[in-house]
């Protein structure tokens, strides 16, 4: 049949499984066993789980939870599971204290000039010299003071004193107070990330800190994954490990092949299900934050044993070898860098920078030290003028008993020197930097703006332009369907069941029901008179609405045909720009059922259905009319538009399942829905503020190219008659690289007032950077991010 990528759980028999010892609270796996179990990878993890539990419902049967029915939403269980597992929470670093941040302060180049500049100007205002003097000799007359200036001295030095004194400790407090915000926005943010897990058998939303090992959770495409766990269910799964092992190939999760799943890792095709193994500190990822020493005073501890911990990273290292090669890769910079080298990482703690500097802090500390070295070379050449022409103009003759007068002498030209510096140094300009950055933050805290560091701050106020995603951000993502072709007729509004023969309304509520996310919901809302809530892929969540709309409904076809009865599901992803899914039908055969970007998809299009809801051929000319007739208006009316289709195959004529190309092919076109995003409200006053301060917003979406013009002529961003500002990725490109294809820098390649960008992620945002201008990425999500 193929390699099914509906990988659920069928494993080889199982042998004979070992007697059940006793552990802690009554479970079947103990901490160590588990940790030691998601060390392993490939058909290691999957030997060492049939040797131990037979498969991976003996693993749930151990860890008494269900793979189907999931936990059960007992507090109790629930508590006794996190004293026994631990949390899924990774400790903080210690933030750092006020005396640290105020010694952070204390190192900056212009306070340090400063800081001497005050002891030496304290030092010479103390400083009396020797009253004595001859005739011979002469009076030490050259800058000297009278009674009263010799008084007051001391308070150029104490000014300068209070002055890096107010510099410092605002800065410290800016830091601290910013920390602290910081810290509140990170637990609020922790507590309202949250993940699907099935609990008494519903499913639910729980915060990502209330996993617990045991529960049953799903995983789907865009998901970052919160905890270790072992796959029990998977439709054409495949992670992005990159951030653990560095190899930026996807690898494929299945049962039967590779079920183990690891936190910290992205989702970046199909969707599944898992066992929780392991949480916080003893999941991967937290074995990496332990090791890093992120658990604050893990790092010292481990500078102060030298040697032991050299021999942990010697054991560690055999017990790394011991594994596959992915994980010895994954684990071996981590060793290095913490086992016990001391010269590295003397050299990077040397290195690293103890505080970062904004770009206007970074330019006024190379002014101060530029006047600095200027007040230098000015005290020194007055110094020199002094003494020549005390010794060589005058001609004084250097005699014995002249000493003493002399060097009070040499003494009050040093002091002038000093005085000239200490002028020259602008004490003043850290601190009104300081106090006007803090200002601007603080003024940025009350808008909900946090900012952490000032240079972003600075970054911000430097950009002259801005690349914004278009869903999510410039429109509400609250998706539903306004226009339809079906059966030969362009509805301009959802039209009447009444109206559809019964086969095109059947296949249709099945395309849609089917071969969509079944994570994605259309739930009742939540107070009387309040919109549905749309909870999963806002697009699909557009077309589970159309089904209501035409008064059918989706879940008793999902209950028909559930998620681990698909035979073989296509994912979607940013290529492909569809999703297919494959079932059996009763008379042995397959059904397929697709729905993907109508320009993509009408492409593999032969058969289209007609009134009477039979198939009809469908050729390049249909095509070519339907684009023009029923696509290009919606388009141009800012919707996005999704063609639905399907293909039968019989019993005896079985494809090769792993050939998408040929499967996804010869397709039967159900319907084209346009699908409404709307602009938010108050999005084209934002534009037109940043265009009035001489910012240049453009969009950047992977919609149709007439779909983002309607959007961006509604946002504000283009004016009617500006289609010549919009490009297309196969144009963008073009213009953009060379023959080689690499990206070639200077303002000829892109036109400057291009606004709007119809191109896939993620390398939108390089050429505006590559002309040396300031570039912002605006976007929804991660994606999108240069």
């Amino acid at each position: 049949m193929g390699d099914m990528a509906n990988s659920s759980i069928e494993f080889h028999p199982k042998p004979q499984q070992q007697r059940e010892a006793p552990h802690a609270g009554g479970f079947g796996c103990t901490l160590a066993e588990l940790r030691s179990l998601m060390e392993l990878r490939g058909a290691e993890a999957l030997q060492k789980v049939q040797e131990a539990y037979g498969d991976v419902s003996g693993l749930c049967r151990r860890l008494k939870t269900s793979p189907t029915e999931g936990l059960a939403n007992n507090a109790n269980d629930l508590e006794k599971r996190r004293q026994i597992y631990g949390q899924n929470f990774i400790p903080p670093k210690q933030p750092k204290t006020f005396l640290q941040l105020v010694w952070e302060a204390l190192q900056d180049v212009t306070l340090i000039i400063l800081e001497v500049a005050a002891v030496v100007s304290l030092g010479l205002s103390f400083y009396a010299p020797p009253g004595e003097e001859s005739e011979a000799c002469g009076n030490v007359s050259a800058g000297a003071e009278d009674e009263g200036e010799a008084e007051a001295g001391w308070i150029e030095g104490a000014a300068i004193l209070l002055s890096v004194s107010c510099v410092v400790l605002v800065t410290a407090f800016n830091d601290w107070s910013k920390e602290r915000q910081f810290r509140g926005l990170q637990s609020r943010i922790e507590q309202e990330q949250r993940f699907s897990v099935i609990r008494d058998g519903q499913l639910l939303q729980v915060p990502v800190a209330a996993l617990v090992v045991g529960d049953i959770a799903q995983v789907k495409y865009g998901d970052l994954l919160p905890a270790d766990g072992v796959l029990i269910q998977g439709n054409d799964l495949k992670i992005d490990e990159s951030s653990l092992t560095g190899e930026s190939d996807h690898v494929r999760k299945s049962a039967d092949k590779d079920p183990m799943l690891l936190s910290g890792t992205h989702v970046m095709e199909g969707s599944g299900r898992m066992v929780v193994t392991a949480v916080g500190v003893n999941s991967q990822t937290g074995i990496i934050f332990t090791l890093l020493g992120a658990g604050g005073e893990e790092e010292e501890k481990k500078d102060k044993k030298g040697k032991q911990q050299d021999g942990a990273m010697e054991s560690s290292q055999t017990k790394a070898k011991k594994q596959d090669g992915a994980v010895a890769m994954e684990m071996q910079p981590l060793k290095s860098a913490e086992g016990g080298e001391m010269e590295e990482r003397e050299k990077k703690k040397a290195s690293a920078p103890k505080k970062e500097k904004s770009v206007l802090q970074g330019k006024l500390t190379k002014l101060a030290v530029q006047i600095g070295k200027a007040g230098a070379a000015a005290a020194i050449i007055l110094v020199l003028y002094f003494v020549i022409e005390t010794f060589v103009v005058d001609g004084r003759a250097w005699l014995a008993e002249c000493t003493p007068v002399y060097v009070q002498y040499f003494v009050k030209f040093f002091i002038i020197g000093v005085t000239v510096l200490v002028v020259a140094v602008p004490e003043g300009l850290p601190l009104a930097v300081t106090i006007s950055l803090a200002y601007s933050v603080k003024k940025m805290m009350r808008d909900n703006n946090l900012v952490r560091h000032l240079d972003a701050c600075e970054t911000m106020g430097n950009a002259t332009a801005i690349c914004s995603d278009k869903t999510g951000t410039l429109t509400t993502n609250r998706m539903t369907v306004v226009q339809s072709y079906l059966g030969d007729t362009h509805y301009k509004e959802v039209p009447a069941p009444s109206t559809l023969t019964p086969k095109i309304l059947d296949l249709l509520v099945h395309a849609i029901s089917i071969n969509s996310a079944y994570t994605t919901k259309i739930l009742p809302p939540e107070k009387e008179g309040a919109l549905p809530r749309q909870v999963g892929n806002k697009t699909e969540c557009a077309l589970l609405g159309f089904v209501l709309d035409l008064k059918q409904d989706f879940q008793p076809v999902r209950e028909q045909i559930p998620e681990d009865k698909l035979y073989k599901v296509y994912t979607f992803n940013s290529v492909r720009k569809s999703m297919s899914t494959v079932i059996r039908m009763p008379d042995g055969g397959f059904r397929l059922f697709s729905k993907g970007a109508s320009e993509i998809l009408l492409k593999k299009c032969t058969n289209i259905l007609n009134s009477n809801g039979e198939s009809r051929g469908f050729r390049p000319r249909d095509r070519d009319d339907m684009v023009k007739k029923i696509i290009e208006p919606m388009a141009c009316d800012g919707l996005r538009t999704i063609c639905i289709a399907y293909r039968d195959f019989s019993a005896a004529q079985e494809p090769d399942w792993d050939n998408e190309n040929e499967v996804v092919g010869d397709l039967t076109c159900i319907a084209v829905v346009g699908i409404e995003d709307p602009v938010r409200p108050e999005v084209p006053e934002a534009i037109r503020k940043c265009q009035r301060a001489g910012i240049t917003v453009r969009m950047v979406t992977g919609d149709n190219i007439n779909t983002a013009r309607a959007i961006a002529a509604k946002c504000g961003i283009i004016q009617p008659g500006e289609d010549f500002l919009c490009l297309e990725g196969k144009e963008f490109n073009r213009r953009i690289r060379n023959e080689k294809g690499e990206v070639v820098p200077g303002p000829a390649a892109l036109p400057a007032p291009s606004r709007v960008l119809a191109i896939p992620p993620p390398t939108s945002a390089q050429h505006p950077q590559s002309r040396g201008s300031s570039t912002a990425t605006l976007a929804s999500s991660g994606r999108w991010w240069p």
